[in-house]
């Protein structure tokens, strides 16, 4: 049975001395499909127009449909590696939050396909991206 709250707590604890720590992405809702987290927007992620800068948009989806692979498999046995990733950018941003939920699209033994929504407080879509993520089994280190 999903546990939520521990599942954040892992994302939480992984993202410790990473991007996702560098960019304050918190992971703040999941269910036994999705995960969601939340980036502030200010000055650390914009570009030089003084907009959300298109390459944290995609760090930020990337790492919450990374994350949200791990749902579905076993961290000691296996890992997720993000293989392909592609973003529309809709809309522009200068300040406040985005709020990006990850859905599974395709649960594979060896493949997850999610899409990925990015959406302001007012739920206006940012961003739509999708991620595809291979599974490999964990080697000795």
């Amino acid at each position: 049975m999903f546990n939520k709250e521990k599942f954040l707590a892992l994302c939480k604890h992984w993202s410790k001395n990473t991007l996702m720590e560098t960019l304050e992405i918190e992971y703040i809702d999941a269910g036994e499909d999705f995960l969601t987290a939340k980036m502030p927007v200010n000055s650390r992620v914009h570009q030089p127009m003084g907009l959300l800068h298109g390459g944290a948009t995609v760090a930020l989806a990337e790492s919450v449909g990374s994350a949200a692979s791990l749902m579905f498999i076993n961290p000691e046995k296996q890992e997720v590696r993000g293989i392909e990733i592609s973003a529309n950018h809709l809309r522009s941003k200068r300040e406040g939050t985005v709020f990006c939920t990850a859905k599974i699209v395709h649960k594979g033994a060896s493949i997850h396909l999610w899409e990925i929504r990015i959406v302001d407080e007012n739920d206006k879509l940012i961003s739509l991206c999708k991620l595809s993520n291979m599974v490999l089994s964990r080697r000795e280190r």
